[in-house]
């Protein structure tokens, strides 16, 4: 069974975390808040859908166009969500933020003919308790978009030890 066929065999369940609930959680607010549900996660990865790319409010449009480069703001913002998630689940509050991006691989393409909901995923290869290092991807159907490792460090966001 392909990934496409697993997802379409989770939606029909139950969304795990709705918009309203993911907006909650990052400091990402109205249209910049790109994620549309969470399908799953656990402490080591999540999964979410989306189809803000073909919204027309989409604010990382330039001239009427999304660029592929913009889906790594999707991977960043779903391992956000699965930051707040795992930090709520143990009863902690810390921000963090992208400190670095490594062996970013884009789809060569034009994304205005991806109209099919995109699947964001990450899984967490490294976490010291406080910084952690993801692998992500960003998937239409069965077409990989962009793929990539990140580095988020945890704590003090507001720049003030840098």
């Amino acid at each position: 069974m392909s990934l496409f066929d697993n997802f379409i065999m989770r939606k029909s369940s139950a969304t795990v975390i709705d918009k309203n609930r993911i907006c909650k959680r990052i400091p990402h607010a109205g249209d910049m808040c790109l994620i549309e549900s969470v399908m799953q996660w656990d402490k080591d990865s999540i999964t979410c859908l989306s189809r803000t790319h073909v919204d027309t409010n989409n604010p990382l449009r330039d001239a009427n166009k999304l660029p592929v480069s913009a889906l790594v703001e999707y991977g960043a913002q779903t391992m956000a969500i699965h930051g707040a998630l795992v930090n709520e689940q143990c009863g902690e509050h810390q921000g963090g933020y992208l400190a670095a991006l490594k062996n970013v691989r884009f789809y060569d393409g034009d994304l205005s003919n991806i109209q099919e909901e995109i699947i964001i995923s990450a899984k967490k290869i490294y976490s010291d308790g406080k910084n952690m290092i993801y692998d992500f991807s960003v998937s239409a159907i069965e077409k990989e978009l962009v793929s990539g490792r990140a580095t988020v460090f945890g704590g003090d966001v507001t720049g003030e030890h840098l």
